[in-house]
């Protein structure tokens, strides 16, 4: 039936029964298909939003800001590009809104627009702070440990992105449709995550051999401007002209 054909977040005791059933019990309720040759080239598979509740919405754009990503069993060694990824701000926005990397990149982050801002994260030990810039300025960060960073401007409570830095080489970003692939993956047995901002992340044990149903399904929980204060733990909604001199 649609529970075991269709993958939801909200299937709380999904990967204990995966366990439970072992490999053969998967297959034999058609959770997963025969193995084959396919898994070590190139996975296949899409992402669906739901609205809360459980009902299918159509939101192209957001769908395209999911991350998904493939972690072997027997994970390999990553390594970071030399020259550093680009988060602009540019409109009073971050641009791009997500942004995944391997562990260990470097990400510059200039600043296109005529007023300041100050971009920053309380994100752990990726956390920083890169202070007041201004136009045609930058700053840049190096993140050396995997996870979901959140990036903030301390002058503008609406501008959010995300910084997904990642120890496995496997990622993607699914299409319009929610498409995605993952190619040139190891043989073997591994575990497959689908991020959304706006969404608990699913996390898939995957038996060596598998392919994935027809959907990978995400409930839409959280706000797109998600609640949170400045670099100093104050709130926003205060007047800050005689700080940043407007803007």
């Amino acid at each position: 039936n649609g529970e075991v054909a269709v993958l939801s977040s909200r299937d709380r005791g999904f990967r204990g029964r995966i366990r439970a059933f072992g490999a053969a019990g998967a297959l034999a309720l058609g959770w997963w298909s025969a193995p084959s040759a396919l898994f070590a080239e190139e996975l296949r598979g899409r992402i669906e939003l739901l609205a809360k509740g459980g009902k299918s919405i159509a939101r192209d754009v957001e769908v395209r800001q999911a991350v998904v990503w493939f972690e072997a069993a027997t994970p390999k060694p990553t390594r970071a590009p030399e020259a550093p990824f680009e988060m602009v701000t540019r409109g009073k926005e971050f641009q791009p809104r997500v942004l995944a990397i391997p562990r260990g990149s470097k990400v510059r982050f200039p600043n296109a627009d005529p007023i300041l801002h100050n971009v920053f994260s309380v994100s752990g030990s990726n956390g920083f702070d890169l202070g007041l810039i201004k136009k045609g300025e930058s700053g840049v960060r190096r993140f050396d440990a995997a996870g979901v960073v959140r990036i903030f401007c301390n002058v503008h409570h609406a501008m959010v992105a995300y910084v997904v830095v990642l120890a496995t080489p496997f990622f993607a970003r699914p299409e319009a449709d929610g498409s995605f692939v993952l190619r040139d993956l190891p043989r073997g047995a591994g575990k497959l995550t689908v991020w959304h901002e706006q969404a608990e992340p699913l996390t898939i044990d995957l038996p060596a051999g598998a392919t994935l149903p027809p959907a990978l399904r995400l409930e839409i929980v959280r706000p797109r401007i998600p609640a949170h204060v400045d670099k100093r733990g104050r709130s926003y909604f205060r007047d800050r002209r005689e700080v940043y001199g407007g803007g």
